[in-house]
């Protein structure tokens, strides 16, 4: 139970706690900050000319410089045993993507926005590529592209969290202080809550962290599972002056849910009665989060944001399918309850943030530009030995803005932030493209592993009213991919392709007619011939799209080496492919357009960007 007595975090008490995490070192607490104080000015003054060259342009240029990544040009470190072995698959890192030098990568944990620099903490294993010690990685950025790797923040190094520092959130009080509450893993893999602070919130780049000397905070309440207990969310303050935290749990094996608690210090919790929201047959819910979104305008909204016009967005980690999911809905400050606008579309059982491979996701309210921004991560699938000879695993994807969709209201919209397009380059356009039933064609613009890809298709609308055949059970996913024909569809773009087509990535549309006469459009990635490798994932990803009355069918790509990322109908629809070709790469990778409907003509204009590399550096101590 909370208790009113205790005092509010103060720093004080921060000088008084022993505990340090991060690469060990000995020395008093006192003598940290003093130490970290002065590395950070050091740091920051050396840190402006190498920003000022990070981040500057050249004159009349709209774009980052065209850098294609080639083997050994972003250096992994691989053993030295396996440096052969290495380069040869060294064409899957990617260019633009954030991701570690080397090693295991998974959930983002903590993104914050603090004295001018973004803050991404993320799980990781600084021994081997694949899963296991997880530690909490640290990077810092000025525009969310290009990032500085920072000293560890936490490892495993206390009974509560031996076996992981698991995923948590930031929150940012009001005095300025910040606090990242998180789940432990224990000798046993009970899953307790903790808490960390920086040892100096007045650092930009937060070098520093202790681990609460109380810890845990929270144990795994009566009647919930010792490993059914976890993911702290970013903490709100109430109408009542109370702060709220959500977490993921489970019930009666099936039952996904989120319990809600209340605390008025940080480190006494109460949980209340009744959850926020569960949904039968939904298993565990991981990774959960809930914030608000503007029904009138694109601005972000912090989640103590109380005002009219506004929907609230609940969504969880599904720990059995691996999928993140949402609803829209409606949430009730008093009573601590969320409600979801459509019961059929509720969490678990309607919308997906992607439709690909995309798990763990968290967002955060960025002050600086009034948004907010969603990151998940991108796992492989290929063995984990063909990762521990690449010596890295795993990557997350571009960072989105997350808004709702106010034409429909029924669905977000995901987009790139808008810095991403710092890094186009050489721009090829293409207009009013005829592609007409098997048509197969393709676009001439060079090397084509790393691209941002605006394309706009045209139907012929008379074809499309015309057609009476009826197409009520496709699917992607139980489709054959973009070899399935139908009267109006697949059409759209081949990315990742050789110029034989023997390994090829389609991204498209397809329209299937209901019996009534009406239709439904589906967007889909095919990596059923992504590879010639036989032991990778090679799904037929996608969903239904909205197209509204008077909308062309566009989508967005982003081609970086080995992840494809599609945005549909403005980001209506996204799906994240992850794919391991070994003929299509580097100059032999090309790109075409196609049209395998059987009845319809379709008009297509693009407009294609090269890419340039983001700068990860480790951090210039």
């Amino acid at each position: 139970m909370a208790s009113s007595t205790t005092p509010l975090i103060t720093p004080h008490d921060l000088e008084r706690r022993p505990e340090s995490t991060g690469s060990p070192s000995g020395g008093s607490t006192t003598g940290k900050v003093l130490a970290g104080l002065l590395v950070s000015m050091l740091v920051l003054s050396s840190l402006v000319a190498v920003i000022h060259n990070q981040l500057q342009k050249p004159e009349g240029s709209s774009g980052s410089p065209e850098i294609e990544v080639k083997p050994s040009s972003r250096g992994v470190g691989w053993p030295e045993k396996m440096v052969g072995a290495a380069d040869s698959v060294e064409w899957q890192r990617s260019a633009y993507h954030f991701q570690p030098d080397k090693n295991f990568i998974s959930d983002p944990d903590g993104p914050l926005y603090h004295m001018g620099w973004y803050h991404l903490f993320y799980q990781y294993n600084p021994e081997s590529a694949i899963w296991g010690n997880i530690t909490w990685g640290h990077a810092v950025s000025k525009d969310l592209i290009n990032w500085f790797h920072l000293p560890l923040a936490m490892v495993p190094d206390h009974w509560y969290d031996i076996q992981g520092v698991m995923t948590g959130s930031a929150t940012i009080l009001p005095d300025g202080q910040i606090i990242m509450l998180y789940s432990g893993n224990a000798y046993d893999l009970s899953q307790l809550q903790c808490l960390a602070y920086p040892v100096n919130s007045s650092d930009p780049l937060l070098l520093h962290w202790t681990k609460y000397s109380s810890n845990p905070i929270l144990f795994p309440p009566p009647g919930v599972g010792l490993k059914d207990f976890r993911d702290p969310s970013t903490l709100w303050v109430g109408l009542d002056g109370k702060y709220r935290m959500v977490m993921g749990s489970k019930h009666n094996d099936t039952i996904g849910c989120a319990l809600v608690y209340h605390t008025t210090n940080f480190t006494h919790f109460e949980l209340l009665d009744e959850v926020l929201h569960s949904v039968p047959g939904t298993g565990m819910w991981e990774c959960v989060d809930l914030y608000p979104v503007s029904t009138t305008d694109t601005n972000g909204l912090d989640m103590s944001y109380h005002g009219s016009g506004v929907k609230h967005v609940l969504k969880q980690s599904g720990d059995e399918d691996r999928h993140d999911w949402y609803a829209i809905g409606s949430y009730d400050p008093v009573k601590d309850k969320w409600y979801p606008d459509d019961p059929e579309m509720d969490v678990g059982i309607g919308l997906r943030y992607d439709y690909g491979k995309f798990y763990a996701s968290k967002t955060f309210y960025d002050p600086s530009k009034k948004r907010r921004v969603l990151w998940g991560y991108v796992g492989e699938t290929d063995p984990p030995k063909d990762d521990l000879i690449k010596g890295w695993a795993n990557i997350l994807n571009v960072p989105r803005t997350v808004v709702l969709d106010t034409k429909t209201g029924s669905n977000l919209i995901q987009w790139p932030v808008e810095e991403t397009e710092t890094l186009r380059s050489k721009k090829h356009e293409f207009k009013d493209v005829m592609l007409h039933p098997g048509s197969f064609i393709p676009l001439d613009v060079g090397m084509a592993t790393q691209l941002d890809i605006s394309a706009s298709f045209e139907v012929d609308n008379e074809m499309l009213g015309a057609t009476l055949e009826a197409d009520v059970l496709f699917n992607c996913t139980t489709s054959e991919g973009s070899a399935t024909r139908g009267v109006l569809g697949p059409f759209g773009l081949v990315v990742l392709a050789d110029a034989a087509l023997s390994e090829q990535t389609p991204v498209y549309f397809y329209i299937a007619k209901n019996i009534d006469g009406t239709s439904r459009t589906y967007f889909c990635a095919d990596e059923s011939r992504s590879s010639k490798l036989l032991d990778v994932g090679k799904m037929v990803y996608g969903s239904s799209v909205p197209v509204l009355h008077g909308e062309n069918y566009n989508m967005r790509l982003l081609v970086d080496h080995s992840i494809v990322e599609s945005f549909a109908q403005g980001g209506r629809t996204v799906i994240t492919s992850r794919v391991y070709p070994t003929k299509a790469i580097y100059e032999a990778a090309k790109l075409f357009l196609f049209n395998n409907a059987t009845g319809i003509s379709v008009k297509a204009s693009l407009k294609i960007w090269k890419m340039g590399g983001a700068q990860l550096n480790p951090f210039p101590l």
